[in-house]
């Protein structure tokens, strides 16, 4: 396993002010910010973990969702543990359709709430909107796989047909039970093409 050398962290007080010194030598506060170096991550490492570009990660800094924790001597930017679970928050907002701009609009709404039981519950409005939406989908879902499921038992029967039966044979079937209807994902493949229903030859 290979060792991450993170670079260095510049804090405010050690650029704007001077660098406070042991009587050894060495700065103040060094084993502190050895640490805390070691617990800041760089884009890349948010990039990896969360699944997102690097280029991703810059537009949520640029449009205000994200903020470095802190930069590095040579000016790169440097985020904590929370980074991710922002990056990871706007990509599950995007799963459930949101766009960069509301989620933005759901970042300054609550900023800008002047109480902290406001903001939760504008946060939660938009949150029983969205169950409400995803719990449709999923009834969606759900109707679509019971057609799957019909049509694949349909379509098993299909197997036991014979060979050299021709494709027009299929309008008049005696091999499946004819109280029952077709699913229409198996109905559908020769509806609406402009032959009826004894084959296309029929007059």
């Amino acid at each position: 396993m290979t060792t991450r050398h993170h670079l260095p962290v510049a804090h405010e007080h050690s650029i704007d002010g001077p660098v406070l010194s042991r009587t050894d030598g060495t700065r103040a506060g060094g084993c502190a910010e050895a640490e805390e170096d070691e617990r800041l991550l760089q884009v890349g490492d948010i990039a990896k973990a969360t699944g997102k570009t690097v280029r991703a990660i810059h537009h949520y800094e640029e449009v205000g969702l994200l903020r470095p924790h802190a930069r590095s001597k040579g000016r790169y930017r440097l985020y904590d543990h929370a980074a991710l679970t922002r990056v990871r928050w706007i990509g599950k907002l995007h799963d459930l359709g949101l766009s960069l701009s509301q989620i933005q609009q759901i970042v300054s709404t609550w900023e800008s709430s002047s109480s902290a039981p406001g903001a939760m519950s504008r946060i939660r409005d938009v949150y029983q909107q969205k169950l409400e939406e995803v719990r449709e989908q999923i009834a969606h879902l759900e109707n679509l796989e019971h057609e799957l499921v019909a049509s694949l038992a349909y379509l098993d029967t299909c197997e036991t047909c014979d060979p050299a039966e021709l494709v027009a044979a299929c309008t008049n079937c005696n091999l499946h039970d004819k109280s029952k209807a077709e699913p229409e994902l198996v109905a559908g493949i020769r509806g609406g093409n402009g032959q009826c229903r004894q084959g296309p030859n029929h007059r």
